[in-house]
């Protein structure tokens, strides 16, 4: 409940605060001041995800980043600047597209290399096809430093402080998972306040006849737990996995998730399928689109991707 003031009370506090803006000055100077004294001491020494203490001799000025969602956390730490290079794969924020691309899940390591970087992060996921590359970029005198492959919201929070860490933004790090954090609440109240029905969800990223879906250990299926709602496809497989249609019709949910436009006109290819007729969600006309690149990428913007799961699923909680 809101804690209202007389206009008496409210004048003097104004009046105290009028005359405390010299000290107030000062304390903001002092807190500047601490902050920045807390800032790290290079060289550092940090673990990566492949194990190894990576030495990192002074704070990076030229980065090339070789993930979408560590370059989305690199321009939200207000790095862009020091952005000197990313992948085709990187649309936002929008400053990233006129960075110079270096390749794609193959990078360019030529390139890489002429652009002269100092520092390098890329994602676990990606060493498969990548590792001899980043030999070469190693071998070259390039800091190659190798972010944790995440699958959930908790593992998205330690990625973005540890590349806070590494790049010399440790508080800014933390303020973004902080308020990644509240809207993760806010969206979870939001639901409660609504008094909604659970429901049966389903969500796919693939066509027919290879239909692929999120079940345990995906970050999707954090989601759906997140806002209280059933994945009919939860129990089928770990994390993303191939579906028989049956089993999606058998398991008649209430809403379809769609990923993206992964091929033309889905949207209505999905309630042509055999049987699909009978499911509720495409009965009821409850197949959603929702942005991929929202609810996919594991990085600062992931909470606005579970409101818009949660808009998809529990649209009356949003109105």
């Amino acid at each position: 409940m809101k804690k209202w003031m007389s206009w008496g009370s409210a004048l003097a506090v104004s009046a105290m605060l009028l005359s405390g803006c010299g000290t107030a000055d000062q304390t903001n100077d002092k807190e500047k001041t601490t902050q920045s004294a807390q800032q790290n001491a290079y060289p550092l020494t940090v673990k990566d995800a492949t194990g190894k203490e990576i030495s990192i001799k002074q704070e990076p000025s030229k980065i090339i980043t070789l993930s979408p969602s560590i370059t989305e956390s690199l321009f939200a730490l207000d790095l862009g600047d020091k952005v000197t290079g990313v992948t085709t794969n990187d649309d936002y924020p929008k400053e990233a597209t006129k960075k110079t691309m270096v390749g794609d899940m193959n990078p360019n390591i030529e390139k890489i290399i002429s652009l002269e970087p100092d520092f390098v992060l890329i994602d676990a996921s990606s060493l498969g096809t990548a590792e001899a590359g980043l030999e070469q970029l190693r071998d070259a005198g390039i800091t190659v430093f190798v972010v944790p492959t995440a699958n959930s919201f908790d593992e998205t929070y330690a990625n973005i402080e540890l590349i806070g860490k590494v790049t010399n933004k440790e508080a800014e790090a933390k303020k973004i998972v902080a308020d990644m954090q509240k809207k993760v609440a806010d969206v979870q109240q939001k639901i409660k306040d609504a008094n909604v029905k659970e429901r049966s969800v389903f969500v796919e990223t693939s066509d027919a006849p290879d239909i692929y879906t999120a079940g345990n250990n995906s970050y999707m299926q954090e989601m759906f737990d997140l806002i209280g709602a059933n994945n009919i496809a939860k129990d089928g497989g770990e994390n993303w996995y191939k579906i028989d249609p049956e089993a999606i019709v058998k398991g008649n949910p209430d809403v379809i998730i769609v990923k993206y436009d992964y091929v033309p006109n889905i949207m209505k290819k999905i309630k042509k399928r055999d049987g699909f007729d009978t499911i509720t969600a495409v009965k009821e006309d409850q197949i959603v689109q929702v942005d991929d690149n929202l609810t996919s990428r594991t990085g600062p913007r992931l909470a606005d991707g579970l409101e818009e799961i949660a808009k998809a699923v529990y649209p009356e909680a949003f109105k």
